[in-house]
């Protein structure tokens, strides 16, 4: 603990708040991905086989495959199953649509969070850095012929912990984020693929 706060220490402000970012970053990957596996993000079983009765002439089976379920998946396809049921086809795209935005809306709720510490975490590094040095080049200025290399040095390498930190926390919230964009993207593609296999179904509307 005391090695921590030391190395809080030589980075100054700008450390600090990088490390108050890289804690946020954490609770909000944990958080993202909770709710990613709470909404089904990666379960589409059951949607894929009520799609596959439905085009079978089996509307009963289809509607009991999806009753219930909380995937993103199973709600499109459950909303489609009764959008279809009771509206024209033109209004029961309309409504599928509608209720698929409003999950995938949902599903990338935090992703700009993450965007957003991505770019500025290594923007803060930077700053501290850049601080750092103008520090040392002070403390150079003002002793002159009489300053100690070692001393200069020793300030140079604690204004580069921040650009480090920065980057030590940039470079996972942008991993995280590019992967969360792509399961986003994915259940988007299935959703719009089970969705259009329900309307162009023959003989089960």
């Amino acid at each position: 603990m005391d090695a921590l706060t030391r190395f809080l220490d030589q980075g100054g402000p700008a450390i600090w708040a990088i490390a108050a970012l890289s804690v946020a970053t954490l609770t909000l990957i944990l958080w993202k991905l909770w709710r990613l596996l709470s909404a089904g993000a990666w379960a589409g079983a059951r949607a894929e086989r009520a799609v596959a009765l439905y085009q079978a002439g089996d509307r009963a089976g289809a509607e009991a495959a999806v009753a219930g379920r909380a995937g993103l998946r199973a709600q499109v396809v459950r909303a489609a199953l009764a959008a279809r049921a009771r509206l024209s086809e033109a209004k029961a795209r309309e409504e599928t649509t509608r209720v698929a935005r409003g999950l995938l809306s949902e599903a990338e709720t935090g992703l700009r969070a993450l965007e957003l510490i991505a770019a500025i975490a290594p923007l803060l590094g930077l700053l501290g850095t850049v601080m750092g040095m103008i520090e040392a080049f002070q403390t150079l200025e003002a002793t002159g012929a009489r300053a100690d290399p070692a001393d200069l040095a020793g300030g140079i390498w604690e204004a580069l912990l921040t650009t480090a930190a920065g980057m030590a926390v940039a470079i996972p919230a942008a991993m995280a984020l590019s992967w969360f964009e792509a399961v986003v993207d994915r259940n988007r593609r299935d959703m719009e693929d089970l969705a259009t296999r329900i309307f162009v179904a023959e003989g089960a509307g």
